[in-house]
Parts: C-alpha cells; structure tokens; sequence
C-alpha cells in the first residue's frame, strides 16, 4: 500500500464534488486487479487509523484530483495544431489528410504517439477516447506506447472509403478486416479498449457503415466513436448523400451504431429528435469547445443535453482544438455555456465542469467508478496540483473563501504547469 496527505477532491454518486482540506488517499493490490486502485480515501484524521504504521507522502499545499479524461482527440493531428483554416472541411483538405497520410510510416507513427502521450500526461490527462488514422500501423503504435506507460486508453483504425484523397483512403473490405483483426489483437490487453471509427457518415460507404454495424454487433464490449453535427455544411453535405436518413445523427442510427460505449463527438445542431435518440441508445457527446470556437462550428446546447438526460464529457479535440490542457478546455467550455444565456448565474458551475472532465466522461465511456474519480475501487490515475505555480495563482487560490472560488481559480488562470506530477495506476508517469 501507498498512502499520500494532501487536499484530495473527488466526486460523489450524485455528481457533487467532495473536498478533503486535510485527506489522504490510500491505494494499492487488490487480487486479481491490473493496477493499483484506491483502499481508502477521506480525512487525514478518519483514515490515518485505518492503516497504522503505513507512512503518508506528505503533500500537503497541494491537491490531488483524478486524473483528466479526454472524451475525444486525434494523436495525428498534434502537429497541425494551430493550422489557420477557413471551417471544417477546408481544415481537413489543406492539413489533417495531408498529415494523416504520414502514418503509413511505422516509425513516424511511434514517434508521435509517444510524444502525444508525453503531452496528455504533461497537462495531467489520464484517459483518452482516441482517433488513428486510416493505416493499421497508427493504432499499433498508440496501442504499443499506452501498453508500455501503463494508461487506460481506446483509440481505433479509421474507417473513410470515400470523398478523402489518397494516402488516407482505404479499401472497404479491408478497412473491416483490419478492424477486426486490431480488435483481436489489442481490446481488452491490460489497460487498452478498441473503438470502431467511422471518420464521419460522409466519409463512409453505405458498405462501410454497415460492416462496421456488423463489427459492432459481433463486439458489444468495443467503443464506437465518430463525428457529427459539427458544421453546417457538413450537414448539408451529410442530407444529399443520405436522403433517405431523418436526420445526420440518424444515419448512424440506420447503420446500428447507436448504443452505450457510443461517442459522437460534437453534437451541436442536433434537434429534440436527436437528443432523445442519443439519451435512449445509451449513446454520448464528447463536447470540445476549444475546437468548435476555432473552427467556427457552433456552440453546444448544454441546456438541451441537460433536458434530454443524454450523457455528455469534456473534450479537447486537438488538432482542431487548441490545447491539450483541460483548463483551457473547461474554461472555453465556461464561456460557451454562457452564450445565449437567458436565466442569471452561472450557466456551468466550476465543480460541473470538472465533473464533466472527469468523472462524467468516464461514465460516458461506460467507466463510471474506474476512472475519472478517486472513490474505493477506482483505478489509481491522479494527478498532484500545486495551486502556487505561478504568483497570480498563488494569490488567487490564497484568497477563495469557497471550493467553487478555488475551482474555478485553477480552470480560469491554470495550464501545464499546476500539474505538479501525473500518476498512473499510483506510479509516477514516464
């Protein structure tokens, strides 16, 4: 067992956030588990008795949380960060595929996984809900470098038979068999999950989205993750090449890829049709703020996801998004909830956004009370925050006379550097 004293925030069943100033966190082996979990956890004074002799990390000044949980990002877009682009699909013709098209190379692949990962841990996410690319080699080599770290995380090959160039562009039949095959060969090793990725409907043949409805009835256990509703004219383009279809969302739908362990990342012009369907197959929406402002997307209807009861997570969305760092994502996230708000206060609450980066992604991903949280049972991710990084921090944390001052303190004013160290599965990361 490993014992660390320091303020320790976590989340209840009812999504409210618990605050320790004085905790201590307890992890350790439990038979059979892969990692280290968490024994015990509570006020340094109520917990210390249950482990006597066991010495504690001192860490007090500082808080430990869990660690982040990115609902949706691409590993290959890391370099094309920051790329200036007129919208969406401009953005994905003059960089991503151009980009993308490098990961036929096995080593460049392995490369930037391992950079990407440095990266993740660096801005303290734990967990991620990755894209690919269309090379089998790109999942191989994330797979190989999450493997190696120890890191619960899921990307998949991604499937785009048309309207993408070459070098991207793969070959119906065997993007399934590839799919497949990645499947058996990495879902379920140590800490890795698979997920089926149509790139978007418009990407894909009627061939393609139905072999991987098929893939996704054969593996009920596998995630799902795609795109939709991001862009006007991605809609429009998503209604003349499916007429028959009610709405974007419903293609997918049609196609047997609504269900639980289902991520569609976006979801801004999405209807009360839409919505009904999301929250009714068990399906999620990684919302990714920094990427929709950027891009000019959209704004993500909070409130109509809130009616529905549909399952929503933060996400940072890089390469199209504009950082890593889950501050910035919660803060873009903040000032989104905020346009068009008609009632006074707050639309999003500092302890709901943080909620929605951690523990309400996870249970987007089916993962509720494995990670994302620092409950009894939960895999040991956390991350050591040092609220006097910087000296306007310092001051600004040293005066919050509330949890949601202090919150909100880091996600307005933090980034990398509150991250004082990221441990996965209670060992310091890589």
């Amino acid at each position: 067992m490993k014992a660390f004293r320091a303020s320790i925030l976590r989340f209840d069943a009812q999504r409210q956030a618990v605050f320790d100033m004085d905790g201590l966190l307890v992890v350790g082996h439990v038979d059979g588990a892969r990692c280290e979990r968490v024994l015990a956890v509570g006020a340094y004074e109520a917990v210390a008795p249950l482990v006597p002799g066991l010495v504690a990390e001192d860490l007090r000044g500082r808080i430990i949380a869990p660690g982040f949980v990115d609902l949706h990002v691409h590993y290959p877009q890391i370099d094309v960060i920051g790329s200036p682009a007129s919208g969406l699909l401009p953005w994905l013709e003059n960089y991503t595929f151009p980009q993308e098209s490098r990961f036929a190379d096995p080593g460049n692949a392995a490369q930037v996984a391992q950079f990407f990962m440095t990266e993740l841990l660096r801005n303290g996410v734990t967990t991620a809900l990755a894209f690919a690319t269309s090379h089998p080699a790109s999942v191989d080599a994330f797979f190989t470098e999450a493997l190696r770290r120890g890191m619960r995380m899921m990307t998949g090959k991604v499937l785009q038979d048309r309207h993408c160039p070459d070098g991207v562009r793969d070959q119906t039949e065997q993007s399934l068999l590839d799919t497949e095959a990645l499947i058996r060969r990495w879902h379920g090793v140590d800490r890795l999950g698979y997920a089926i990725t149509p790139r978007f409907a418009p990407s894909c043949s009627d061939a393609q989205l139905r072999g991987a409805g098929e893939l996704a009835a054969r593996h009920p256990e596998v995630w799902i993750q795609s795109h939709v509703a991001e862009n006007r004219d991605e809609i429009a383009w998503a209604r003349e090449l499916f007429p028959d279809a009610r709405s974007y969302l419903a293609v997918y739908e049609a196609f047997g890829l609504m269900r639980r362990r289902a991520v569609y990342a976006h979801c801004i012009h999405l209807d009360d049709a839409d919505r009904a369907l999301m929250r009714d197959t068990g399906a999620a929406a990684a919302v990714c703020p920094t990427s929709n402002l950027f891009l000019g997307s959209g704004f993500f209807d909070h409130a109509g996801a809130d009616r529905a009861g549909f399952a929503v997570g933060l996400a940072s969305d890089v390469g199209g998004g504009t950082s890593l760092s889950p501050f910035h994502t919660m803060l873009a996230a903040y000032y989104v909830g905020r346009e068009g708000q008609t009632k006074p206060g707050l639309s999003l609450s500092p302890q709901q956004l943080w909620w929605q980066h951690t523990a309400g992604a996870a249970r987007a991903l089916g993962l509720d009370g494995v990670v994302g949280n620092l409950q009894p049972g939960c895999e040991a991710d956390f991350i050591v925050l040092q609220p006097r990084c910087s000296a306007l921090l310092a001051r600004r944390t040293g005066s919050a006379g509330s949890l949601d001052e202090l919150l909100f303190a880091m996600i307005v004013l933090g980034d990398d550097r509150l991250v004082e160290r990221t441990e996965i599965a209670a060992r310091a990361a890589p």
